[in-house]
């Protein structure tokens, strides 16, 4: 492992690492869930499950990838060789999640290059010929091409893209703010329905969304967390990341919420809401090109970002466990999440791919990306704080932190149980 490489300093590490799990996580599934979902009184319960359950299993995370330094593969298998199977489902779980994730990606390059060309348009349109399939194709290459290039790739980028990317959000958010329809959506978004918290789903879809704005469950913070130097301070910075994007997620409410009611638009919209809602407005407002070129731009960078982080951790994956160099590990894992993408991409096309009455990406969206992540999360966490000593949680986390070590294991040996009770619930009935 002396030969690992590391990440070249803590910021590097917090970008990286933000970035990875920013993207369309909070600009485009945060927003939608919202929406679909009552607004306030799901913020509410999101907020709730980032506190109690999502900060300290993504803090156990990262200190089992850090104290293990390998892949998820590796990090379950080093505590029990059985458990080696459940870091292949991680793995599967991230390239189920990729495979449309890139479709998505693909359709912000697209508005994007559209933007640029004065040629915004609705997503109806947009998805009325083959357009989410040509550019799904051209991302698989483009993270294809940067994964090849290595892990400093992901770094400089990640350095780069971050503070320009939080800058245009609260630009945009605070546009927002001083539209027509921003007290409706400030009183949609901070409001709730305290009746609504009540509701089985409200809680289910919130801590879906938590673990999968942290990236939980997926793998990307045990990969992660297997590069970080020993001079890193975890709690600080994993604090730092929680903190990015949890702040992100709710400037994107702020930012899309106000011109959805300025603009009599309806904020269940459901996967297209960010692309039905953006187009409209800046077609409408002054010098509306230029923001919405700015705007696609940033959403394009931040979701390829993220595309880059999972299939990072396929590729650690695949390159430690059969011993590939890193170019055919990441042939090896782009091959089958790019064929399992297809079906994603052509049900947003003439051929409109369904399973039942909702879009092929929608269906896997909504049980990977919500059911799957919350059981992956739930169960990971029981098998690090059951099978990890204290006292290597401590080394990694730091000696001095030993009530929030005490709290995180508690957390993870306790809590998710009623958690995993509910998904499975959720799951058969």
């Amino acid at each position: 492992m002396n030969e690992r490489m590391r990440w070249s300093s803590e910021r590097a590490f917090v970008f990286a690492t933000a970035a990875a799990a920013v993207g369309l996580g909070n600009l485009w599934r945060f927003p939608y869930m919202a929406g679909e979902n009552g607004g306030g009184a799901f913020i509410l319960a999101y907020l709730i499950a980032i506190i109690v359950l999502g900060f300290p299993i993504m803090l156990m995370e990262f200190g089992a990838g850090r104290t293990v330094q390998g892949s998820p593969v590796a990090t379950f298998r080093d505590k029990h060789p059985r458990t080696a199977l459940f870091g292949w489902i991680v793995v599967l779980l991230t390239g189920i999640i990729m495979s449309y994730y890139l479709v998505i990606t693909g359709w912000t390059l697209g508005y994007s290059v559209d933007s640029v060309l004065g040629q915004l348009s609705s997503f109806e349109d947009f998805s009325a010929q083959y357009n989410s399939l040509w550019y799904f194709l051209i991302v698989v290459v483009l993270t294809t091409g940067v994964l090849i290039g290595g892990l400093s790739g992901i770094e400089q980028k990640a350095n780069y893209l971050m503070p320009v990317l939080i800058v245009i959000i609260i630009g945009l958010s605070i546009y927002g703010l001083t539209m027509e329809g921003s007290r409706d959506a400030l009183r949609f978004l901070f409001s709730p329905d305290f009746g609504a918290l009540t509701k089985f789903e409200i809680w289910f879809f919130a801590i879906g969304q938590a673990f999968y704005s942290l990236a939980i469950g997926q793998g990307y913070l045990i990969t992660y967390g297997s590069y970080l130097p020993e001079k890193v301070n975890l709690p600080r910075a994993a604090g730092t990341v929680a903190g990015v994007e949890t702040g992100i997620a709710l400037l994107a409410g702020l930012m899309i919420f106000p011109m959805v009611f300025t603009f009599g638009l309806s904020p269940d919209e459901g996967s297209e809401l960010a692309f039905n809602t953006m187009p409209v407005v800046f077609n409408q407002v002054q010098f509306g090109g230029i923001l919405g070129a700015v705007f696609f731009t940033l959403f394009f960078l931040a979701a390829l970002s993220s595309c880059i982080a999972g299939m990072k951790v396929v590729v650690t994956a695949i390159r430690e466990e059969f011993t590939l160099t890193n170019t055919k590990a990441v042939i090896a894992a782009m091959m089958p999440v790019f064929l399992l993408g297809i079906p994603s991409a052509l049900s947003f096309s003439p051929l409109e791919i369904m399973i039942g009455d909702r879009p092929f990406l929608e269906v896997v969206d909504m049980f990977a990306a919500t059911q799957v992540v919350v059981t992956c999360g739930v169960v990971g966490a029981a098998i690090i704080s059951w099978l990890i000593p204290r006292d290597s949680l401590l080394q990694s986390i730091g000696e001095n932190r030993r009530r929030m070590v005490g709290w995180m294991i508690f957390i993870g040996r306790y809590l998710p149980i009623p958690v995993l009770i509910i998904s499975l619930i959720r799951l058969f009935l």
